[in-house]
């Protein structure tokens, strides 16, 4: 069950990949949010309750639906253009995202890695390149925000390898690393929609001292 939850959270890299408006990166990080709370649920539910609950209530709540409502927020208060506008071609940014997930793959064969956290070391490792190749081939800011979360995503799915062990810790680390980034990230667009149209990176050197 755990795996097909992990080819799903694969499946929509790809579609991530070829999307082209933002409210539909959007849906694709609460959709990884709920598969990710389906993947905690099913490896852990052997853990404490306490922590159990804490981790399913984080994957919900902040992942599926906290963290995709305010980033809304953030693009309606800002007027900011709903297309992603990337630099490449989606059919480049879909093979791209295709050979990542391939190496990802291969790597986890190779690496030594127990048999059973394989398939979370190949799609942490795809999760979090992917998010690192959509940062630099979008040019919205706010889409470098969500691709940020994406990334999270993926350090989230690494920690369910090694979760029965020690997730509170884990989880509560990467819980405040979103929390600041993206409220910080969302304080930091605010401000520069006053700046600048449409959250571009292109026209950041406009900004002077």
């Amino acid at each position: 069950m755990t795996t097909i939850l992990l080819i799903i959270f694969a499946i929509t890299l790809l579609y991530f990949s070829i999307a082209n408006r933002l409210m539909t990166y959007l849906s694709l990080l609460t959709v990884q949010g709920m598969l990710l709370f389906g993947v905690a649920l099913v490896e852990l539910h052997q853990m404490n309750i306490v922590n159990l609950a804490f981790i399913l209530l984080e994957t919900v709540v902040v992942k599926a639906v906290a963290i995709p409502l305010f980033i809304r927020y953030v693009i309606k208060k800002n007027q900011i253009k709903r297309e992603a506008e990337p630099f490449v071609p989606y059919f480049v940014s879909l093979i791209v995202t295709t050979l990542i997930i391939a190496a990802a793959y291969v790597l986890s064969m190779v690496a030594d890695v127990p048999q059973s956290g394989k398939p979370y070391f190949a799609v942490a490792l795809a999760a979090v390149f992917c998010g690192l190749f959509f940062i630099v081939s979008r040019k919205k800011i706010i889409t470098h925000v969500i691709c940020y979360v994406l990334i999270e995503n993926g350090v989230f799915i690494l920690s369910m390898a090694v979760g029965n062990e020690m997730p509170l810790l884990v989880n509560l680390g990467v819980l405040l690393d979103v929390f600041v980034s993206v409220f910080l990230l969302g304080i930091f667009i605010n401000k520069v929609g006053n700046v600048i149209n449409d959250g571009d990176v292109n026209q950041l050197s406009s900004i002077k001292d």
